[in-house]
């Protein structure tokens, strides 16, 4: 059994802030330990990534798979949300809206997330807390 059919793969930057603290979010919040990740630059993450039609292009930003699926930028965002659970399961109400509007306010704070949080220099490496849940 390949790993994206028992769990939510979250793939992130590795080097952006605020991508780092977003999977800092998401594992202070997997209650349910619905979900690994890993980062976009990692060699396990792209061997998982043959498996699927990916944009080349896109790989600096946030990849959410689940089975067969593979989803993007806002739709990614939501969905993850909602399998977070509790309040945060809120936030999926914002699916409603047209992809190209959620994805255009996305888009914008991609484009600004290193001037506005910063870059590491390498991509970063999970404690030994965090580990279990690392690809």
């Amino acid at each position: 059994m390949r790993i994206q059919d028992k769990y939510s793969i979250v793939l992130f930057d590795g080097v952006c802030n605020l991508c780092n603290n977003a999977v800092d979010f998401i594992i202070r919040n997997d209650k349910n330990d619905n979900f690994k990740v890993g980062a976009l630059q990692d060699n396990a993450v792209k061997n998982i990534l043959v498996d699927y039609k990916v944009n080349k292009d896109y790989l600096d930003s946030l990849v959410l798979i689940e089975g067969e699926s593979i989803y993007y930028k806002s739709t990614a965002a939501l969905k993850i949300a909602k399998k977070l659970g509790g309040f945060w399961k809120l936030f999926y109400a914002g699916i409603i809206l047209p992809t190209s509007w959620r994805d255009s306010i996305y888009d914008w704070i991609g484009k600004n997330r290193y001037k506005w949080f910063g870059k590491k220099e390498t991509c970063r490496l999970p404690t030994e807390e965090e580990k279990a849940k690392f690809l």
